[in-house]
């Protein structure tokens, strides 16, 4: 009864032509920029966006710290404006929405902090003993010269 004049038999499977693409691109340019950013023999060789690029990429510098921060004050100035809407419900949960949820949410918050700050001590402490060991080296090398 339908007459496709232009004929658009579009065909509905899925080509598999771009993912294939994208992939050995991905593995390619992943390749490529590892050994251009990340690898530890270019290290100290850039300036500026370059020198920021390779520690983003070295995971020298963190972001979920104030990231996490902004959700916090997010979340707790929702759970705050949200428990008004139960005082028509009654008190007691407007109450309990506005402190205890506050509470539940800083005590997590809080915990996810202490992770970070634990990771960022153990490496602060990883970089002070690779110092205190490379000082120790150096003055053994110039003990065996000495004798």
């Amino acid at each position: 009864m339908y007459n496709d004049f232009y004929n658009t038999n579009y065909t509905t499977g899925f080509d598999l032509t771009w993912p294939i693409v994208s992939i050995v691109l991905a593995i390619v340019g992943g390749i490529a920029i590892y050994a251009v950013f990340v690898a530890n023999k270019n290290k100290g060789e850039y300036d500026g966006f370059l020198e920021w690029l390779h520690n983003f990429l070295n995971f020298k510098t963190f972001f979920i710290e104030p990231i996490l921060k902004i959700l916090y004050i997010t979340v707790a100035i929702f759970l705050t404006l949200i428990s008004f809407t139960f005082i028509k419900v009654s008190v007691t949960t407007f109450f309990m929405v506005l402190l205890f949820g506050n509470l539940a949410a800083r005590i997590g918050y809080e915990l996810m902090f202490l992770v970070i700050t634990l990771v960022s001590n153990t490496t602060e402490i990883n970089k002070k003993l690779s110092y205190l060991n490379k000082e120790k080296e150096s003055t053994n090398k110039t003990k065996k010269k000495e004798e």
